[in-house]
């Protein structure tokens, strides 16, 4: 864990005032209560929701939609703003991090005079997702590794490690980078077969759920005659293996070599995946009995929904929800529901991701519909999960994160810093992309539940504008000290 010298000095003052209690232990890396070891709360149970690339003026256009209800986001105690910029940025030039450079940070007065200086120097989401899941900023494309070519632990580990239940949900592919900085360690994103298998082979995850079938087209159409890019789930034959062994199959034969997955439970013995793909099964899911391990792939290619085809007279200006949705694929609610129905089968709790991935692809293509289609859809399933806590767990055992990766689309008003314009319900708002990639924007943060309100403590960084911050690399280091790791 990176250390967290001024950070911990707000802590500790900030324990003095809520408990009083003798021996806090103050060293570089962490602080130990030694007579009351329960100085920090320690979460049973801990979700992170990430909408990919959502920044705050992504979540105001779907506000003023009307997809989403101010009194929604009222239910957060705890909203504050996120830096995310990587350790080294640049071009990732063949597997050689060094040839990358040093981020130069994040700076409030620059970040609000100028677009150009938004558009440098900022993270992608394998960068951001090591961090977010890790508590260590690396270069640019990096999956769990370091900038000094380390492996990294990240919270999937920790939550073994601690005999917890772990799981990832992702609406895009799950070998992609958000939900593989969770899971999988690679010197870069594109390996994506690679970190394919080392999530289902070598990972001790209990869910893992996405797209990436390559059976599927991107409108949820089957291919018959051949399978399109299987590199999102390893290889066809892999996932044949998969499909056709589920719930019993723990061996593999990749390139003539014979593999097992891991023990997910702790027993020694190896755990096979029960692999759903159809719609139906995802809704099952959700409630009454559930297998032990289960791999998620929805038929359908890249994405649920935003990558479907335009129909006829729709373009990237226009309103949401003009083409009729792939009608065979899952919600991220029901997605992130049927994960939660098998994480909760473990009475020592748990830790889930769930990531609306596609916001990210609707903001790079510049989609206004789909953009708002995307966020809505996240936004669902943070409800969704809000409701579950309420009804199964409780905000005393449960801690609940909603941010962002990073900002995508410098999305403003009618010029760069001007508020988006709100044209009423059902009605797009006046808002224009200034960027078809990634910004170094700060984005937003909420919190609710157990220990969400050690955020403001260590947000000791101050923006013009949104007001207090932190590192995306300190959202993981405070629950890495929740849990005493």
């Amino acid at each position: 864990m990176e250390p967290l010298p001024k950070k911990i000095k707000l802590i500790i003052m900030n324990i003095f005032k809520k408990t009083a209690f003798i021996g806090i232990f103050v060293c570089t890396v962490g602080f130990v209560g030694a007579q009351n070891p329960q100085t920090l709360p320690s979460p049973k149970n801990i979700i992170l929701m990430i909408g990919d690339g959502m920044g705050f003026n992504t979540i105001k256009a779907t506000q003023y939609f009307g997809s989403l209800e101010m009194s929604f986001f009222n239910t957060f105690p705890v909203q504050l703003a996120v830096a995310h910029y990587p350790a080294k940025t640049g071009e990732y030039e063949k597997g050689n991090p060094s040839s990358l450079y040093f981020a130069t940070g994040y700076n409030t007065i620059a970040a609000w005079k100028d677009t150009a200086y938004l558009k440098s120097n900022f993270t992608e989401s394998a960068a951001s997702a090591t961090a977010l899941a890790t508590g260590k900023k690396t270069y640019n494309n990096s999956i769990g590794i370091s900038v000094n070519g380390d492996t990294l632990t990240n919270l999937v580990q920790i939550a073994k490690k601690s005999g917890k239940s772990a799981g990832v949900v992702t609406s895009v592919p799950f070998s992609h980078a958000t939900p593989a900085g969770f899971v999988a360690h690679n010197s870069t994103r594109i390996n994506y077969a690679e970190i394919a298998y080392e999530m289902l082979l070598k990972s001790q995850c209990d869910v893992i759920m996405g797209c990436g079938n390559p059976a599927y087209d991107n409108n949820g159409e089957k291919l018959f005659f051949r399978w399109g890019n299987p590199k999102n789930v390893g290889d066809s034959a892999f996932f044949a293996q998969l499909l056709a062994g589920s719930g019993k199959s723990t061996s593999f034969f990749i390139n003539g070599n014979l593999y097992t997955v891991a023990d997910c439970n702790g027993n020694k013995t190896p755990d096979a995946w029960t692999v759903i793909t159809q719609k139906k099964d995802f809704q099952k899911l959700m409630k009454g009995k559930t297998p032990q391990r289960v791999l998620g792939c929805a038929e359908v290619y890249s994405t649920l929904q935003q990558a479907r085809k335009f129909s006829q007279g729709e373009t990237k200006d226009s309103s949401p929800y003009i083409t009729p949705f792939n009608s065979n694929v899952p919600t991220l609610s029901e997605m992130a529901l049927g994960a939660l129905n098998v994480l909760d089968n473990n009475k020592k709790g748990f830790f889930l991701m769930v990531e609306g991935g596609a916001i990210d692809w609707a903001l790079h293509g510049n989609q206004k519909g789909r953009l708002i289609e995307e966020t809505a859809g996240f936004f669902d399933a943070v409800q969704s999960v809000i409701q579950w806590v309420d009804k199964n767990s409780s905000w005393d055992e449960t801690l609940l994160i909603v941010t962002a990766d990073h900002e995508t689309g410098l999305l403003w008003g009618e010029k760069p810093f001007a508020p988006l314009i709100d044209n009423g319900k059902k009605q797009l708002p006046g808002m224009t992309f200034y960027s078809s990639n990634h910004s170094n924007s700060l984005v937003p943060f909420f919190a609710k539940g157990i220990g969400s309100d050690w955020y403001p403590v260590i947000s000791d960084e101050y923006d013009a504008i949104r007001g207090p911050y932190m590192q995306n690399s300190e959202i993981p280091q405070l629950l890495f000290m929740m849990w005493g790791k």
